[in-house]
């Protein structure tokens, strides 16, 4: 299973690195990509060693994940990125977003009937049911409401690409009890 994240300058620093520090300890094939080989979050916190979005092929992807954070400014006029969505909900691959991300999907018209979560103040009317709770998923897509969530986010993408054995191993390594 190969996962594309996206991010941009502005990002949530971490609503993006909760879930690719937990992807990376299940093993999963998580490429982190944007415009820049170097991208700075909303909080002044740069991340390095970024895959270029030219450089790749999205296609090539089985899951898309988009964080939130002030980026969603670009992601609502980028039509690389639309593309891209696109592509993921139309092939109906998986997809993950957090936070501000999932009004990106409801602004393109993919969460018309479907089930999500966002930041409380962006929702609108997307045409689907909005849930005031963490973590809502719908089919192919998991939202997330906000950075509080980011984990309990990343426990679904887990659970979604590997199962609940591959997250309970996940949970295991990080002394996660409930």
């Amino acid at each position: 299973m190969k996962v594309l994240a996206l991010i941009f300058e502005g990002f949530e620093e971490l609503e993006a690195m909760a879930p690719f520090a937990l992807l990376r300890r299940a093993k999963i094939d998580l490429t982190i990509t944007s415009n820049s080989t170097t991208v700075t979050g909303s909080h002044n916190i740069s991340l390095t060693n970024i895959v270029k979005l030219s450089d790749i092929d999205y296609k090539e992807y089985d899951a898309l994940i988009i964080p939130g954070g002030a980026h969603y400014k670009f992601l609502r006029i980028s039509k690389d990125v639309h593309e891209i969505i696109s592509y993921f909900m139309e092939t109906k691959k998986f997809v993950a977003v957090i936070c501000a991300a999932p009004t990106i999907l409801g602004m393109l018209g993919y969460l018309k009937g479907k089930n999500y979560t966002c930041f409380t103040s962006m929702n609108e009317d997307f045409g689907g049911y909005y849930h005031d709770q963490g973590v809502v998923v719908d089919g192919n897509i998991i939202s997330g409401r906000s950075v509080a969530y980011a984990i309990d986010f990343a426990y679904e993408i887990i659970r979604y690409l590997i199962g609940d054995e591959g997250l309970k191993q996940v949970q295991k390594q990080i002394y996660y009890e409930k």
